[in-house]
């Protein structure tokens, strides 16, 4: 998708609105309240008005201060192995400076944290002996998968570099740790000074967050944007105090806009439903695959042309949702405990709340909020039945529950195609699935075939296989396992692959695997 920047028509859906959606879950997955990112992008454009940034540069502040931490729950699958609840793991960063002793101590304190204490020591074992490798360049990743989604979303390179740079900090001792001081892109320099100010400001007041911009000036921050919010602080966080927080944010969109037509909508919206996927290695695909099979079947049930549009919109970011909930819930394998159902019951609503502010958002977000709803009036959030759930969430909940079942789980292995087509039978006889629905799933099923295809970037049918399994969490020892290779041979296999595809992480392999079509795989065929 290329972005082309422009004065939006009236009507007109944004990349602004989609994005700003997107930064609800963010605020979500760092156990902040709704509107955390918004309001830290009202006073980042608050500083680039004040410090007299162009039109083009306060592009790059708006975005990269709305994006700064997209990537980081593309390795949440990781930070709730090792440290529990991923959520409180990034709540941290508020409280303990980044890089400081006592954020380390604290990082370190939350090893197996939920677990039994022997089986802390044997975490904390595990991670003193390999697993520090793991989240050694946790941070470095997460800026380089916000700046892929930069990409993906069309935005300017130098938002891209600014979004890079999000995590450097003035006196070198950041991440990647390549910049430091004016080589850092200003907007990096006032994404990142607004995060912190915004908790700051929200929980402690207007002399607290001064009090950050003097303690981070010239270590963490840019020494003259933090004299700015010291002596300024009253026009800085004017902007700050709003009932209408997200109008106000569209409202700031620098002139140069970025007007989506139909066919840029569903890029922004493919590249959105991509990334939340790549919370886990259980759900990696699972949106682009359920938007499929949900489109296919609306053709069968006879939904109109724009009934279906809407439709597959929805099933794309139907899960978008997910990132509110703990990885420590989602990845769990074994059964979860009343109060983690709760959580999980949430999160359809979550989605239909995220997608609630824009008009044409909304309209996706009320099919999206009922896609866990049944007909008997046992599902979530809110317990609808019947004639309450419409039409087009029935075709989502039959194809949603179909593809989840053809996909391995923490707790299970993935189903074949017949077993997921007995299962989803069997929820129309219960009372809780539709029929209708269901038999146009299944019929769009039927009706799909196989593709063979030359693998990209060179691979070898051997290491998709391990590209699979790398993206799904599996460690090295469980692919050799399933495999019936040893370790050795899967580690050079892992090793070829991460050259071929030029990636370094699992998220990034992930990402490459749905992008080429790798993921989800045909579980029948596989």
């Amino acid at each position: 998708m290329r972005a082309v920047f422009s004065y939006p028509m009236k009507g007109q859906v944004r990349l602004a609105e989609i994005v700003a959606a997107l930064s609800l879950g963010i605020d979500l997955g760092f156990g902040q309240p709704m509107e955390h990112v918004l309001r830290q992008c009202l006073i980042g454009m608050r500083l680039a008005e004040l410090t007299g940034l162009d039109e083009r540069q306060r592009v790059d502040v708006y975005y990269t201060a709305l994006l700064v931490n997209v990537g980081c729950h593309t390795d949440a699958h990781e930070q709730a192995k090792w440290f529990g609840d991923d959520i409180a793991l990034k709540a941290d960063k508020y409280v303990h400076r980044l890089g400081s002793f006592r954020s380390v101590i604290a990082g370190l304190g939350r090893i197996g944290e939920g677990r039994p204490p022997l089986h802390r020591v044997r975490i904390g074992l595990e991670f003193a002996i390999s697993g520090h490798r793991e989240v050694d360049n946790m941070i470095d990743q997460h800026a380089a998968m916000a700046r892929q989604l930069a990409e993906q979303l069309g935005l300017p390179m130098s938002t891209r570099e600014a979004l890079a740079a999000a995590y450097e900090q003035w006196n070198g001792h950041g991440w990647p740790g390549k910049l430091r001081a004016e080589q850092i892109p200003m907007a990096a320099r006032i994404a990142q000074l607004s995060e912190f100010l915004e908790v700051a400001y929200r929980v402690r007041g207007i002399d607290a967050a001064a009090q950050v911009a003097r303690e981070g000036s010239g270590s963490q921050f840019d020494p003259l944007l933090c004299d700015l919010v010291v002596s300024r602080r009253n026009e800085v966080f004017e902007t700050a105090d709003t009932d209408e927080t997200w109008n106000r944010v569209i409202a700031s969109e620098p002139q140069l806009a970025v007007p989506l037509d139909d066919e840029t909508f569903d890029a922004a919206l493919r590249a959105v439903a991509t990334f939340t996927d790549l919370k886990s290695p259980y759900s990696i695909g699972h949106s682009l695959a359920v938007t499929v099979l949900a489109e296919s079947a609306a053709s069968i049930a006879g939904l109109d042309p724009e009934a279906r549009t809407t439709l597959r919109r929805a099933a794309l970011l139907h899960d978008i949702g997910r990132l509110g909930v703990s990885n420590a819930i989602w990845d769990r394998p074994a059964p979860l405990g009343l109060g983690d159902w709760e959580r999980v019951r949430m999160y359809p609503y979550l989605t239909e709340r995220m997608l609630s502010q824009a008009p044409e958002l909304a309209r996706i977000g009320s099919i999206a909020g009922q896609h866990a709803e049944r007909l008997d009036g046992s599902g979530y959030p809110r317990g609808l039945a019947g004639a309450s759930i419409s039409r087009s969430a029935r075709l989502l909940a039959a194809a949603d529950v179909y593809q989840a079942l053809r996909e391995p789980r923490a707790y299970r292995p993935a189903f074949a195609d017949s077993e997921a087509a007995s299962q989803l039978r069997a929820e129309v006889k219960a009372g809780r699935l539709d029929a209708d629905s269901v038999d146009a799933v299944l019929a769009a099923v039927g009706h799909r075939v196989p593709t063979k295809a030359k693998h990209p970037a060179g691979l070898t049918s051997r290491e998709v296989d391990v590209l699979r399994l790398l993206a799904r969490g599996s460690s090295n020892k469980d692919i050799a396992t399933q495999l019936v290779v040893t370790p050795k041979t899967v580690g050079k296999h892992v090793e070829h692959i991460y050259t071929k595809i030029g990636a370094s992480s699992r998220a990034a392999a992930g990402l490459f695997a749905v992008r080429y079509g790798l993921l989800p795989e045909d579980t029948e065929n596989a």
